[in-house]
């Protein structure tokens, strides 16, 4: 019987199992969150935080015991210099498991293993937990109704200061829009004015040619009719010139 024995086996021997869970920790190293199925994920949150733990103090007989489980220099380096600065104030608990669902094709649940401090959107999403104590010294209870009161008064001013920030977007979005539209009636009247003028240019120069035309028209007919006049005229004189000589002779 298996009695106090709490390793996780995984199927496989002791050097399979111990290359494989080295393999997995510099690869949660190297990014920070790496996608497995829950049992392996549940070793390496096993194998992996003692190993955080040691990072805390910076020493060479501290770098060899890692190195001994790891066997990886950068993953050394990384692990000592960038993620025992972010996670050297934290008591434990380095490391958080998502479950994700099932895999396609063996049906196998799968999850997310990745380190607390380096997810920004729960970081950011964490509140300040209100306490509240229950004391019997009334000085300990007007203490706590002021914490209390603070914690409530920055979370109105906070959700003010959010909702001024979206009133101000929304204004700078309206200003925008009413300034395009602007723009755009004066192109629209721009152009408008411009081809009104245009087409006005164009009625005034067909007028102008048909007027042209027109008083060019009555004033050759009327030429032509004083030449003919005229004509008549001399015919008639010299017609009575001849007529004169006549009975003379």
């Amino acid at each position: 019987m298996r009695h106090r024995n709490k390793k996780i086996k995984l199927g496989r021997k002791r050097a399979h199992r111990s290359s494989m869970l080295a393999n997995l920790a510099c690869s949660l190293i190297e990014h920070k969150r790496i996608n497995t199925t829950i049992t392996k994920a549940k070793a390496l949150k096993r194998f992996i935080e003692p190993l955080v733990t040691k990072t805390k103090d910076d020493t060479t007989h501290n770098r060899r015991v890692v190195f001994k489980y790891l066997r990886n220099k950068q993953s050394i380096n990384e692990l000592f210099r960038t993620i025992s600065n972010k996670i050297g104030d934290r008591p434990g608990g380095y490391t958080r498991i998502i479950k994700l669902g099932k895999r396609l094709g063996d049906n196998a649940d799968m999850a997310m293993i990745e380190f607390v401090d380096f997810n920004e959107l729960y970081t950011n999403s964490d509140k300040t937990k209100k306490t509240t104590r229950r004391s019997r010294n009334k000085s300990k209870g007007k203490a706590g109704k002021n914490l209390t009161g603070d914690a409530d008064s920055s979370e109105i001013n906070s959700n003010e200061n959010q909702k001024d920030s979206l009133s101000k977007s929304q204004d700078d979005k309206a200003s925008e829009k009413g300034d395009d539209k602007a723009t755009e009636k004066e192109d629209n009247k721009t152009s408008e004015k411009g081809d009104d003028k245009a087409t006005e240019k164009e009625d005034d120069k067909a007028t102008e040619k048909e007027d042209d035309k027109t008083s060019e028209k009555p004033d050759s007919k009327v030429i032509e009719k004083e030449d003919i006049k005229a004509s008549e005229k001399e015919d008639n004189k010299t017609s009575e010139k001849g007529d004169n000589k006549n009975p003379e002779k």
